[in-house]
């Protein structure tokens, strides 16, 4: 394979070197060959047979549990280890993208295991059990020291949730937020954006997973949570009664993004990359979104 490889990129150099030396009139056919070696290459160089995986043959997703909609959607059936979703179904937003990914890799749905991974192991140093984890994980510099991210497959805003006739529900403005005690999961942008952007008075509670940041807002210890804009249109439509959802926040900075998280110098990185490029430009990925998130796009914004 590697001699295949060099011998395509001797040949996409030599095609650029007869150009320069004015072959054709208008540089179309070295510009032609040079395109097609270079598609050739990378090919080869992402056959599902070349990638280094954790299971031969096999391409395994993470994910934690349980997995919410509308990330992941279906009913897990009798016996399953999975909770409220399911993500070998292919439904909700990341399930149905990581599959598109696998096919554009060159793997059949049955390829694909899906391992439990819970959200904070995901991008701790060290080897991973997984090829990819795809779990609204936002790419921070602190993290991309520990684990290699893919390019974004959704960008997004975080939201703030309260209960309809708290005081918090009137809130227009970040400056609304000082006095209220938030809370939001362990190890999340959600956090990080409390503390870092909204930055309010009493100390934030933090929580080992967004099911107890919930029951924590249903006893009264919290005043609102913040989670991303989507989860919170499913936390108000299934998790809480009679709770809304407040606004959304700018993106503090670079607009956050959710990428896929792999092991630090993963070959694969690059491949999943070239899919997802190919998802995007064939309008794939739109397409998904509009079917899984359309309407979850839309809430005032807290500046």
């Amino acid at each position: 394979m590697r001699k295949l490889v060099l011998l395509l990129v001797f040949a996409s150099g030599f095609s650029i070197l007869a150009a320069g030396c004015g072959g054709d009139d208008d540089g179309s056919v070295a510009g032609a060959t040079t395109q097609a070696t270079t598609t050739a290459a990378s090919r080869a160089d992402c056959g599902k047979e070349s990638l280094d995986l954790v299971s031969e043959g096999k391409l395994t997703v993470g994910t934690d549990n349980p997995a919410f909609p509308p990330w992941f959607g279906g009913k897990p059936g009798p016996g399953s280890k999975w909770k409220i979703g399911d993500p070998t179904t292919g439904e909700g937003f990341e399930s149905a993208v990581a599959y598109a990914v696998a096919e554009e890799l060159g793997f059949t749905r049955d390829e694909v295991e899906w391992k439990v991974v819970p959200f904070n192991q995901a991008f701790r140093p060290g080897q991973k059990s997984f090829d990819f984890d795809i779990n609204q994980v936002s790419y921070t510099p602190a993290r991309a020291k520990s684990v290699e991210f893919s390019d974004s497959y959704y960008d997004v805003n975080q939201a703030l949730v309260a209960f309809k006739n708290s005081e918090l529900a009137d809130a227009a403005s970040i400056e609304d937020l000082r006095d209220a005690k938030l809370g939001a999961q362990v190890g999340t942008s959600s956090y990080e954006y409390i503390t870092d952007s909204i930055d309010p008075g009493p100390e934030p509670s933090v929580y080992d997973t967004n099911n107890d940041v919930i029951s924590a807002l249903k006893a009264k210890q919290i005043d609102g949570i913040v989670v991303d804009l989507p989860t919170a249109f499913y936390v108000t439509a299934a998790q809480i009664e009679n709770g809304t959802i407040v606004g959304q926040f700018p993106a503090a900075g670079e607009q956050e993004r959710f990428g896929m998280v792999f092991e630090q110098d993963s070959t694969l990185v690059d491949c999943v990359n070239g899919a997802l490029a190919t998802l995007k430009s064939e309008g794939t990925l739109a397409d998904l979104q509009q079917e899984w998130l359309s309407d979850k796009a839309s809430a005032p914004v807290l500046e």
